[in-house]
């Protein structure tokens, strides 16, 4: 039994895809499916149970004896969420409790973390887990400092030789994009939120820049294809001497204009963008620059080559934005 917390999400029901692709048999979701379509997500999965958040404590007491691994994709992950009571007990609270279950019952334990964590990235982005550096970054939003704050308890854990789980594995993931992130309104990719206009042939809309050393749509971020962060963990699942913090990103940075001309020229189409205003809240927090160091991933043999940004945002266009049924 594997158990995916934040299942029926973005990141996680890719997670589960891929798990039932290569035949892992009784895979459980732990999420809350609410009254929209983000059970589609899950539709095409073989599960063992759906279990809803307050109820994991007793499944997992329950069936302690069954679990081969838990994956920890749930989380508050809206980087604009301001309560950050919530945000604690969802994205700190919970994990150290996670955390907690697999080392007591030696089970691998795989969470995600968020290249939120760097801040500004004046720090670089280097997956270095030391306590010193990570108490040095400084992240810009309560999401991005809860993450971080759970990668400095696990790492003060680690450093007091308490019991941890036998292999754990936490994972910065920077802009990813992909099927079945439709559920998630404001914080969907660019490319998601702008088909409808591209196939409609009406101007995209990208935001203006507030900092000189960049031009209006050439803030660079680091996207990632699902489906390259689905097969990281597979891979970690399949390697379990293999333990620590990792970045992972394609590992190279790309403007938001590149992102968004992939769109329009995966339907054919020359790009029609213009520039707007970006809200006054999310200047001071607005990151223009990320970049995934993935030295530390390929060095523990990680050596599968990451997803171009043009081919991942065809595929994405072509065999699902583009389909009756986006769904993976």
């Amino acid at each position: 039994m594997i158990i995916v917390t934040g299942g029926a999400g973005f990141i996680g029901s890719n997670i589960l895809a891929i798990l039932q692709q290569k035949k892992y048999p009784d895979l459980v979701v732990v999420d809350w499916l609410g009254t929209d379509d983000k059970w589609k997500n899950i539709a095409k999965r073989e599960l063992a149970a759906i279990v809803e958040p307050p109820h994991l404590s007793n499944f997992l007491t329950e069936h302690a004896g069954q679990i081969q691994a838990l994956i920890h994709m749930g989380a508050i992950s809206t980087t604009t969420e301001t309560d950050a009571d919530l945000i604690v007990r969802s994205n700190f609270t919970l994990s150290q409790e996670l955390w907690k279950f697999c080392a007591d019952v030696r089970i691998p334990f795989i969470y995600a973390s968020s290249a939120a964590t760097y801040g500004d990235g004046s720090l670089g982005f280097k997956d270095d887990d030391s306590l010193e550096h990570l108490n040095a970054l400084r992240p810009l939003n309560p999401y991005g400092w809860s993450k971080a704050l759970f990668d400095r308890w696990v790492a003060r854990e680690l450093a007091s030789e308490r019991p941890a789980p036998p292999q754990h594995v936490g994972l910065k993931f920077f802009n990813v994009y992909g099927p079945n992130e439709y559920h998630k309104g404001g914080q969907k990719s660019v490319v998601a939120h702008i088909f409808p206009d591209v196939l409609h042939d009406r101007e995209v809309k990208l935001f203006k820049s507030y900092n000189p050393r960049y031009k209006d749509g050439w803030q660079l971020r680091d996207f990632v294809w699902v489906g390259d962060i689905a097969s990281v963990i597979l891979w970690m699942l399949e390697h379990p001497t293999v333990s620590g913090l990792f970045n992972v990103g394609a590992g190279e940075a790309r403007s938001f204009y590149d992102l968004a001309a992939a769109t329009w020229h995966a339907l054919g189409k020359e790009p029609r963008i213009v520039y707007v205003d970006m809200p006054e809240s999310l200047r001071d927090k607005y990151q223009y620059f990320t970049q995934a160091d993935l030295t530390k991933l390929r060095a523990v043999g990680y050596d599968k080559s990451m997803t171009p940004l043009e081919d991942g945002v065809t595929t994405y266009v072509l065999d699902f934005l583009n389909k009756p049924d986006p769904y993976l």
